[in-house]
């Protein structure tokens, strides 16, 4: 499966950076991947669900590491170029 689009809006609390949806092969979408700033830098939360017994439980997941690691490379490298332009563009209005 190849993830064929990702969209980020980004977030402003703090340690709730944005939402993710991502597309597979232009057929299949998982929509409200969290990314999350931790202790050790920003990573993704599949969207979940509280069950009977108080606990979350992911709606959708990725079934293996590698394929966890390519959705979240995906959306982080999203999210970052969202921050950069942002970022620059700041930059360029303070310049002005």
């Amino acid at each position: 499966m190849q993830i064929t689009e990702v969209k980020v809006m980004v977030k402003s609390e703090p340690k709730l950076k944005g939402f993710a949806n991502v597309t597979f092969d232009n057929e299949f979408v998982v929509r409200g991947i969290k990314i999350i700033e931790g202790q050790k830098g920003l990573f993704i939360s599949m969207p979940s669900k509280r069950g009977k017994d108080g606990k979350f439980r992911d709606i959708a997941h990725p079934i293996n590491n590698e394929a966890r690691e390519k959705i979240q490379k995906a959306i982080l490298e999203e999210y970052n170029n969202i921050i950069a332009k942002k970022n620059s563009e700041n930059s360029k209005q303070e310049g002005t």
